[in-house]
């Protein structure tokens, strides 16, 4: 009995020891304060288990040896990149007076300008998209360079292995990386197997495995969607390599519905420059072949559209994205419409998008009735009666899962890419958001935008606020977690 009531006492010291070490490593870390509450709610809160999941997934750690590489890596690639900034002679006079701040900012914080002379097109059908895709990798000569977080066998992403498998039978070089999380069931399919067997270069982004996750945060994920076609040719927007017709129709959400643009012009070079130093990362090519062959080249101007890419991930300035997603809510004087699948905001995107409201903006957010994620679903809720008694429009997508990621500003500018409002796309994953500084690519999104609302339901504050306690209760308890989410 007596050696019962000293373990008892080993294991209480010992547990309020690491929760006491963990608390202060929160505090010593300085990330956003309400990041830190959480953590500190659930490391005080659940003994052994809290330390355990901060010791998962509670510090942004790619690994020693893979921050080291990527440290390594970004610098040529940068020095790659900034042989763009001679080209950026834009006429900000023609443009919103906004355009050239948020523009300047985005430029600071990831190295990339914004470049003119680029065309769009809007692809806001998921067959429209597979259609023009399969036609791309059909007619290219040299290259084919594609990157998801997601590629789900069956219906139209087969098409798109039969096209690069053409490709790679008619001498194309075909590199394609996808997360290892996210496309782990296709990366061991017969159908990778396929593609590799017919030379096409197939490689994991981020591995994990069980060892790995006593080292590496598992849950940094590359959540990019980007296509390359002989460097002239640019995908990029929030549909995976999937057929909605078949992903995930268990989960009772209704179809995934996504936008992509096509993109010509000056700043495919960015998207080419980005695919490759991904790829660089993961496979160790090396930077002088993948000049050789990665097929990044001058490209003339060959439409209207001022565009910058923007990477963002824990591997860079973390709170890039997140700056820029910023000052676009704060440059709006008159209209500001979001759509995002999830939407978790931290406090400073919360108080923007009120501000907004209540300076007199037309803020409307949407976002999907339901989403394949409880806990998410209630943490998003939590929110709904801040925004609502804040003047923020809030509406309900009905028709499917509303996945497309786009922020359209007073008709001038717009932000359209792979970006979720949430701190995981905002800090944690690997992303890819294009600031389209062009009043007819705006005007089309808002468009699209309009096709979404005429199927949504707007939320009132009167109807939100008879929702049962027990609701309430979930929603403020996921509230205190949202920022780890």
């Amino acid at each position: 009995m007596q050696h019962i009531t000293w373990l008892a006492v080993a294991l209480f010291l010992a547990d309020w020891c690491i929760r006491l070490g963990l608390s202060l490593r929160v505090v010593m870390v300085r990330r956003p304060i309400g990041t830190s509450l959480a953590w500190l709610t659930v490391i005080l809160v659940f003994p052994f288990g809290g330390a355990l999941i901060y010791l998962l997934i509670g510090e942004t750690r790619l690994g020693s040896r893979r921050a080291e590489r990527a440290r390594n890596i970004h610098a040529p690639y940068q020095r790659w990149l900034d042989d763009l900034q001679g080209r950026r002679q834009v006429d900000w006079s023609a443009l919103g007076a906004e355009c050239e701040p948020l523009a300047r900012l985005t430029e600071a914080a990831v190295g990339i300008p914004a470049l003119p002379g680029n065309e769009l097109t809007l692809l806001d059908d998921d067959g429209a998209v597979f259609d023009a895709l399969v036609a791309d990798i059909d007619a290219a000569q040299r290259t084919c360079h594609l990157e998801f977080y997601i590629w789900h066998v069956g219906g139209r992403a087969d098409d798109v292995a039969a096209a690069l498998l053409r490709a790679a039978a008619r001498g194309v070089v075909c590199r394609v990386l996808v997360d290892a999380v996210g496309s782990k069931q296709f990366l061991r399919s017969a159908l990778a197997e396929s593609l590799r067997g017919g030379g096409v270069a197939l490689r994991a982004a981020l591995p994990v495995s069980l060892l790995r996750m006593l080292f590496v945060r598992f849950d940094l994920r590359m959540h990019r969607k980007i296509v390359v076609l002989d460097g002239e040719t640019a995908y990029t927007g929030s549909l995976n390599l999937v057929d909605p017709r078949f992903f995930k129709q268990d989960a009772g959400v209704g179809e995934w519905i996504d936008a992509m643009v096509r993109l010509r012009g000056p700043a495919v070079e960015a998207l080419g420059i980005t695919f490759l130093e991904d790829w660089e990362l993961e496979t160790g090519e090396g930077l002088e072949k993948l000049r050789a062959t990665g097929d990044v080249h001058r490209l003339d101007p060959c439409g209207p559209a001022t565009v910058q890419a923007a990477p963002s991930g824990p591997a860079v300035r973390g709170d890039a994205i997140e700056q820029v997603l910023l000052m676009a809510v704060y440059a709006a004087r008159n209209e500001i419409v979001l759509t995002t699948p999830y939407f978790v905001p931290d406090e400073p995107l919360l108080i923007a998008l009120i501000a907004a409201a209540r300076r007199g903006v037309v803020v409307t957010l949407l976002a999907p009735e339901r989403v394949d994620s409880k806990l998410v679903r209630y943490a998003s809720q939590a929110y709904y009666e801040d925004l609502l008694a804040g003047g923020v429009r809030l509406a309900l997508f009905r028709g499917g899962l509303l996945h497309t990621k786009s922020v359209a500003v007073d008709g001038e500018f717009a932000l359209f890419g792979s970006l979720n409002l949430d701190p995981r796309s905002l800090r944690l994953n690997f992303e890819i958001t294009l600031a389209i500084y062009d009043r007819d690519f705006t005007c089309r999104l808002r468009k699209l935008q309009e096709a979404y609302l005429a199927k949504c339901e707007f939320l009132t504050a009167e109807r939100w606020r008879g929702r049962g306690r027990g609701t309430r209760l979930k929603e403020n308890v996921l509230r205190l977690l949202g920022p780890l989410l």
